[in-house]
């Protein structure tokens, strides 16, 4: 199931890119030389890997975390509360894929 996900955060990368120049060109054109500190914006695509990405390290964490109970090396307490986080992200992970997939099914289906 972590190799899914990894999957998921390499295909949002090689085939959104165009659409992280579009987002970061434009947000570097608003920058005035005085202020060098602000911040760039995060493309669409950034965002999606970077949560895949904690997702896939929470699930690890997870996974880490219940062989250190199994070897009387972790608590009860850490390995739930590892087990809920992982959960959490994977749930989060679900429903934005899920909502992705609902939102291209709309686009497909309008008319043009």
């Amino acid at each position: 199931m972590i190799e899914s996900i990894q999957s998921v955060r390499s295909f949002s990368t090689s085939t959104l890119t165009g659409t992280a120049t579009e987002n970061t060109v434009a947000g570097s054109a608003v920058q005035s030389p005085l202020a060098p500190s602000v911040p760039q914006p995060m493309s669409f695509s950034q965002v999606l890997g970077d949560m895949a990405t904690d997702a896939v390290n929470s699930l690890k964490l997870s996974e880490t975390k219940s062989f250190e109970a199994v070897q009387g090396k972790a608590s009860t307490r850490e390995v739930v509360d590892a087990v809920m986080n992982a959960e959490q992200a994977l749930q989060t992970a679900i429903s934005i894929r899920d909502k992705v997939v609902t939102a291209y099914l709309e686009v497909a289906r309008m008319q043009i």
